[in-house]
């Protein structure tokens, strides 16, 4: 039986068009309004990706930070967050959910006791954003067992060779890093020196759905259309904020962001 991530870029491609992948904060800004943001935003986004939030990020940039911020700030455990992902399986079963997050998480839970958490919830996919290759080998291999798609972060700056381990080894969907920034960072280089990148990634193994992330909004969204995948997700905790500060509901703006984001790329 094909993962659920599978099954949407299927569903895009047959759609002519790229798989929309949002990225949103689990507990933000709280857990029953997280919970009814997946929902809004699940009838324009092809994959969910949700963020564990942490104290101390990496490649996290100022707006998932805020996000996060007031997801710990609201008392937000990693149960929690297999809990929200639960109930919204309930609703959506075929929509496929990623947890991103850093191997601290998955240390101090447990490799197995988490990923037997990951699969009772309903997660299809893991990003751990601190744990590259090779070192991510053996926990990728534990996902691949319990049918969890561990994905691959990529780089403009990953070396050709490396590359191409990386994507032999690598599950159904890589993640390509469009710059080298932190998260929401405006594009330092153009969608065109992008997709020249991208398609170097792409010639190594075209079966492999690889997508891209960092630095889309509405405004750069359709110059990248022509690849397997886009995630947008600072803009989205940008109007999350953006939306607590008006006193509007974010539930609703989020949704009707994540439609716009859409029609930009059919």
């Amino acid at each position: 039986m094909s993962n659920p991530i599978s099954i949407a870029f299927k569903k895009a491609n047959k759609e002519n068009r790229p798989a929309l992948l949002t990225y949103t904060v689990a507990g933000d800004s709280s857990k029953k309004q997280s919970l009814a943001i997946l929902k809004s935003i699940s009838k324009n986004a092809d994959i969910l990706e949700v963020g564990v939030p942490h104290n101390t990020p990496v490649a996290d940039g100022s707006q998932i930070q805020t996000s996060a911020y007031r997801a710990i700030k609201n008392g937000i455990k990693i149960n929690d967050i297999f809990q929200i992902v639960k109930d919204f399986k309930k609703l959506e079963k075929s929509k496929p959910i990623i947890l991103m997050g850093y191997y601290n998480m998955i240390f101090q839970y447990g490799e197995s006791n988490f990923l037997k958490r990951c699969k009772i919830s309903g997660v299809n996919g893991l990003i751990v954003v601190d744990l590259p290759w090779p070192e991510n080998k053996n926990f990728a291999k534990k996902c691949k067992d319990k049918s969890i798609c561990f994905i691959q972060l990529l780089s403009p700056t990953t070396t050709n060779k490396r590359l191409k381990r990386i994507i032999r080894d690598s599950h159904e969907m890589n993640y390509f890093i469009s710059m080298l920034s932190t998260t929401g960072g405006k594009l330092k280089v153009s969608p065109h020196e992008i997709l020249k990148n991208y398609k170097k990634i792409k010639r190594i193994n075209p079966k492999k759905e690889t997508v891209i992330g960092f630095g889309i909004t509405e405004k750069t969204i359709d110059k990248l259309k022509s690849a397997d995948g886009l995630v947008v997700g600072s803009a989205i905790c940008k109007e999350i904020t953006r939306s607590l500060k008006s006193r509007q509901n974010p539930v609703i703006n989020v949704g009707k962001l994540v439609g716009r984001l859409k029609n930009k790329i059919k």
